[in-house]
């Protein structure tokens, strides 16, 4: 299931969960489901932010290479 697929899928199950017209088993049901799903989307982006890189220019080479992006900093 992509990322996508599971935020729509996640915002479906919050939806009927705030309606209120669920019994108590199908609320339960469905907040595990949304629990479930939103371990999903964020292991998915956990591994989207290990992907994502930036080109730097080494300060004593000149070389171009690869750093990992560090969103702490960036912010």
């Amino acid at each position: 299931m992509s990322f996508e697929d599971s935020l729509k899928e996640l915002e479906k199950v919050v939806k009927s969960l705030e309606q209120g017209d669920l019994t108590l088993e199908q609320s339960l049901e469905n907040f595990q489901r949304g629990i479930e799903l939103s371990q999903v989307c964020s292991k998915k982006l956990q591994t989207a932010e290990k992907k994502i890189e930036k080109l730097a220019k080494d300060k004593q080479t000149g070389e171009l290479t690869l750093e990992p992006v560090d969103f702490e900093e960036e912010s």
